[in-house]
């Protein structure tokens, strides 16, 4: 298992080569690579020619930082056409710059809309018509995200629709943060989805469903906005017990290929020490449960 951080936080007072050198001086070993205008946006045609992906390359090599994952959004699963096939035109680069970073892990999203299940489920299936020949040829994992707010949030229907590929190289991101969206007890879709989850991103939140589903309170009344927050370990309502024994008892520390990425985003004014704290969690948690007493 690779332990990644998400640079994310960083964007705003850093390059997109200065990256590797940052996570680097963080302690961590591995970066995972998000949506960044001058990388791969969110939603667009990515925005990287061959000369910065080598640059890019070359600034991880330098730095001693790997890539364990690369992760673009996009509308794949949109139900608007022109929408479905610009996301197929972009995943297919996508493709290409992860294989010439070297890269063999891709997490996503479905990036569909509740509102219109039956359509952006079938666009789904029809992009990966196209791209998962690809994916396969490539040698490359696509592991998908049941996002809040997306056409599939609940996490064993999630597991249902990424079976319907058969495909080996498909499998599943669990975030840990969106746990209360999923709709099911976080063992019960650790345990579902076993040797599919791959990639699990590292972040606390609230339990929107507290106080009678009174805790967070957004008006108008009855509007279907969803609430989550990407907090530091401790500083939410999840269960990290449950989580770091639930990776343990799925396998998932000991399985070649997997990756753990620090997913926090609400202290970018404290972003170095929080991924020093973030890290250093991770790490420990990790060695109590692969190993217990």
């Amino acid at each position: 298992m690779k332990i990644a951080q998400d640079p994310t936080p960083f964007h705003h007072d850093h390059a997109l080569l200065d990256f590797p050198r940052v996570v680097a001086d963080l302690g961590y070993e591995h970066i995972q690579l998000t949506p960044h205008v001058d990388l791969v946006p969110f939603f667009r045609h990515p925005k990287a020619d061959d000369a910065l992906v080598r640059q890019l390359k070359k600034s991880c090599d330098d730095a001693g930082v790997g890539i364990a994952s690369l992760l673009p959004v996009q509308r794949w699963s949109g139900p608007d056409e022109w929408a479905r096939e610009a996301a197929v035109r972009n995943w297919k680069r996508i493709i290409q710059i992860a294989v010439d970073l070297g890269v063999r892990v891709i997490g996503t999203e479905f990036s569909g809309r509740p509102e219109r299940v039956e359509e952006s489920e079938a666009a789904f299936y029809r992009s990966m018509e196209e791209l998962l020949p690809i994916i396969e040829r490539e040698g490359i994992d696509v592991l998908v995200d049941p996002h809040p707010d997306d056409f599939v949030e609940d996490g064993l229907e999630a597991i249902r629709v990424l079976r319907g590929l058969n495909s080996p190289n498909v499998g599943m991101v669990y975030v840990a943060c969106h746990t209360f969206h999923m709709g099911h007890p976080m063992r019960e879709v650790m345990r579902a989805g076993g040797d599919l989850i791959r990639l699990v991103h590292v972040a606390d939140t609230m339990d929107h469903h507290r106080s009678h589903g009174l805790r967070y309170i957004s008006n108008p009344p009855g509007n279907t906005a969803r609430v989550h927050q990407h907090l530091r370990i401790g500083a939410g309502d999840l269960d990290w017990d449950d989580f770091f024994g639930g990776l343990a008892e799925i396998g998932f520390y000991d399985r070649p290929g997997t990756v753990m990425c620090n997913s926090v985003f609400a202290e970018d004014e404290n972003a170095a020490e929080m991924a020093r704290y973030q890290l250093r969690t991770m790490t420990e948690q990790v060695e109590r449960f692969r190993t217990p007493s």
